[in-house]
């Protein structure tokens, strides 16, 4: 029996968006912070720091330490990043570490946009997802209609919020999220494309537990065969078999390469509100329009177009409730709500697209005028107040000016003025319009913050100046071959190594062993206890940082 299908989809809004946009907008996505940059702090940092001890021979590839300590890596995406690093090493100094590791991961980020618009564009050629025929002509085409919805989608995952900082960083979560929509095109595709999305699935979940996620691959496997098992084509149904195998692959590797690890501790209590407010950003702004699409398609939910990103979906909420509200475990929806996002655009109504259109419009002009505000402040001391607050937080910091950087952003600022004119005009009509100025305003404050603020976050967040400061004391004297960390974060001892060139001890005895220096980072306002056969040398900030001290020692002698 046919279910009422909500969506009506006239002919001119079917149009595909014009695709030296599309690819223009992908690129100003993509690009920007894949040059001329260091690895910033934390997570970023930790895995390069990873790679380039792989790549270097400093550490073994099937059981890697960094700073003499075991891991949890995921083993995939670090052999991936230090392969491309050992790779391009002959071309040094034109490509150095951070920017070969950089490349392979920029094409998972590259490689995830192209999925999500494949998957969209089967889905939507699915009968159930079809928009209603007019009765006198002038309905969508089905192909046509694909192409827009799939468009669509793109925008609504370059839109999201989350995917902006963790998808362009180097970490085993691109290789995750590619993993993620690989398995969706492999069942979008499955009624047009044969053995093209049996490897699609079969590839898929090994990947996808070989980057850290054995778990969600196990879930979003089972998921899969409960869809492929109750599909309606009869094509489909014979995927369950392949992928009963992919899961069990999964499994096989995850233990092989030693990926199985508990990190599941549920929701402490009273965080629960915390993880709310955590959804409400990290997936904005396609949460309100996958939950407008569950609701207006209420009645297809078992069909494909729902239930395909559906899987995934809820299979990243669960893990991010099991982690306690873990971001990385949340990015994975992010592919699934695009897709479920771009169903909702048939069945808007004018005045939904014009809050949106209004407020993207405001809050990205005015995260755009900051930038530039900040930029000028840098540059020519006006205005007086921000120029202020930057000398009081960064004494230090030198402003340095690129032609470059200010011609790719006076582009990228025109381009998103002349997107205003454009939808502000009466001309548009394509099912994607409303999810232009979300996507294009997150494209345009990407882009201005890595050229015009480039140079200020490289201050703040890489830790070369860090590092920089703690030789000046250490290599004072007889520079040490060994510096002890005792405890030390993983992203700490990565800056040592790579940016200092010290070996380094990160032990929790460390101290009690040969190296020369020591090193201990404190995040609370008291001293370390003073230590016996040590003496201390200096203390050392980070730049914008007021509340972590570093404390250098030499051993007495």
């Amino acid at each position: 029996m046919n279910t009422p299908n909500p969506a009506l989809v006239s002919e001119r809004g079917a149009r595909a968006l014009p695709r030296p946009a599309l690819w223009v907008l992908c690129g100003a996505y993509v690009l920007p912070g894949l040059f001329g940059r260091d690895p910033w702090r934390n997570a970023d940092l930790a895995a390069f720091g990873q790679m380039v001890a792989m790549a270097e021979g400093r550490t073994a590839w099937w059981a890697p330490t960094l700073g003499q300590v075991a891991g949890d890596t995921a083993l995939l995406p670090h052999w991936l990043g230090a392969a491309f690093i050992a790779l391009l090493a002959p071309l040094a100094p034109f490509v150095d570490a951070a920017f070969a590791a950089r490349v392979p991961f920029a094409l998972l980020l590259a490689a995830t946009l192209a999925l999500v618009w494949y998957t969209t564009f089967h889905l939507a050629r699915t009968e159930a997802a079809q928009p209603v025929p007019f009765a006198f002509g002038g309905g969508a085409a089905p192909v046509d209609y694909a192409r827009a919805m799939a468009d669509g989608a793109l925008l609504a995952l370059i839109a999201t919020l989350g995917l902006l900082q963790l998808g362009h960083e180097t970490t085993p979560e691109l290789a995750q999220l590619a993993a993620v929509g690989l398995v969706m095109y492999g069942l979008a595709a499955a009624p047009y494309r044969h053995w093209r999305t049996r490897l699609a699935v079969l590839a898929a979940l090994p990947l996808l537990a070989g980057s850290g996620a054995p778990s969600v691959a196990l879930v979003i496997g089972l998921g899969a065969m409960l869809v492929c098992a109750r599909s309606r084509y009869e094509q489909v149904r014979p995927l369950v078999r392949w992928l009963v195998a992919s899961t069990l692959l999964a499994a096989a590797l995850a233990w092989t390469l030693d990926a199985w690890r508990w990190r599941a501790e549920g929701p402490r209590p009273g965080e629960l509100v915390l993880i709310a407010r955590q959804w409400l950003w990290f997936m904005w702004p396609a949460w309100p329009l996958a939950l407008w699409t569950l609701w207006r398609w209420r009645r297809q939910l078992t069909h494909r177009h729902i239930s395909v990103p559906l899987v995934g979906v809820l299979a990243a909420l669960a893990a991010n409730l099991a982690m306690n509200g873990s971001d990385r475990a949340l990015l994975l929806a992010l592919p699934g709500l695009a897709v479920l996002a771009a169903f909702a655009l048939p069945t808007f109504k004018r005045s939904a697209t014009a809050a949106i259109d209004w407020f993207s419009m405001c809050f990205f002009t005015l995260g755009a005028a900051f930038v530039w505000v900040m930029y000028a402040a840098m540059h020519t001391g006006v205005p007086a107040k921000p120029a202020a607050n930057l000398a009081r937080l960064a004494p230090d910091f030198v402003p340095q000016f690129s032609w470059l950087a200010l011609l790719l952003a006076l582009a990228g600022t025109l381009a998103w003025f002349w997107g205003l004119r454009w939808r502000t005009s009466r001309q548009p009509e394509a099912l994607w319009k409303s999810l232009v100025l979300p996507a294009g305003g997150v494209a345009l404050c990407w882009l201005l913050a890595l050229t015009l603020l480039l140079p200020a976050l490289e201050f703040a967040r890489s830790p070369r100046v860090w590092v920089q400061r703690i030789a000046a004391q250490l290599d004072a004297g007889t520079p040490p071959s060994c510096v002890a960390a005792p405890g030390a974060t993983r992203s700490t001892v990565a800056a040592l190594e790579h940016f200092g060139r010290w070996r380094v001890d990160a032990r929790p005895a460390a101290e009690l062993g040969p190296c020369e220096a020591m090193v201990r980072v404190v995040r609370s306002g008291l001293p370390p206890p003073p230590l016996a056969g040590w003496t201390p040398v200096a203390i050392v900030m980070r730049p914008f940082e007021r509340e972590e001290r570093t404390y250098l020692y030499r051993r007495a002698r």
